[in-house]
């Protein structure tokens, strides 16, 4: 059932399972929700509500895109629910983290999934990594942007990310269905959170929210794991978990695992 946001814009949502409810924020900016194979996991033991973001995957395909339009479309999507808990992977997780920041009193609980923290010393180190791991493919993803196959291009990109044997059925399974990348919120959001997203200031914030969290990663993630570390010191009440196996979409990689972390969390 699709959801209207307070300017009318029309998000995607669906509703799986039985149980407390938790509220699915992906990545991006600019993708969809890919967690499909995760709520059929979650669905014996919670009511899973995944959605699209603005602009992206199934929603209306418009702006503006900011990081307060986000969070509020996501109080949209919570609707009149009292508290909720939110799962935020990647991007999703840091506007997770803004929304609890932001409405502490409308979250029971926040899953922060293979975030990049609250700094931005984590970017060059994951450039060099990312690019090192992408060297053996980058010319034929070239080519292929040449030729406008945005979809097979970004499964080469996303097969990266993975290191079980099985990185180009992940990232098939990421790309299906494929809806295309908005390069616009893309930008204009990690453009603001550039200009905006201060670790001094987050930190303070942080350590006021008494909110339970879950950092859960992929311990081979190439955005570094420490990146998060100053985000778990300041959390007053704070779990951490990584599986040391996986990439940065880990219930693709560990699913028993995962379900197995965010369950004794959650429930």
């Amino acid at each position: 059932m699709d959801v209207r946001a307070d300017d009318n814009c029309r998000l995607w949502t669906a509703e799986t399972g039985r149980g407390e409810p938790l509220i699915m924020c992906h990545g991006g900016p600019g993708l969809w929700d890919m967690s499909g194979s995760l709520a059929a996991r979650l669905a014996e033991r919670l009511t899973v509500i995944r959605w699209d973001q603005r602009g992206c995957g199934r929603s209306e395909r418009r702006g503006p895109y900011s990081v307060a339009r986000s969070a509020a479309d996501l109080g949209a999507v919570i609707g009149p629910r009292t508290r909720v808990a939110l799962f935020g992977h990647s991007w999703g997780a840091t506007l997770a983290l803004r929304y609890a920041l932001d409405h502490p009193g409308r979250v029971s609980a926040l899953v922060y999934a293979c975030g990049t923290g609250l700094g931005w010393s984590w970017r060059e180190p994951f450039g060099r990594v990312s690019s090192a791991r992408l060297a053996p493919l980058q010319a034929h993803i070239e080519e292929l942007q040449a030729r406008g196959e945005e979809r097979a291009a970004t499964v080469l990109l996303w097969s990266a990310e993975f290191f079980d044997g099985r990185e180009h059925e992940h990232a098939e399974e990421m790309a299906t269905p494929w809806f295309g990348i908005n390069h616009d919120c893309y930008t204009q959001i990690w453009a603001e959170l550039e200009r905006t997203w201060h670790e001094d200031e987050l930190m303070t914030q942080c350590r006021a929210l008494e909110v339970p969290v879950l950092i859960i990663d992929g311990g081979r993630d190439l955005r570094p794991r420490w990146a998060v570390d100053s985000l778990e010191r300041a959390l007053p009440r704070v779990t951490r978990v990584i599986l040391p196996g996986a990439g940065h979409i880990p219930w693709l990689e560990a699913p028993e695992e995962f379900v197995r972390s965010l369950a004794e969390f959650l429930l």
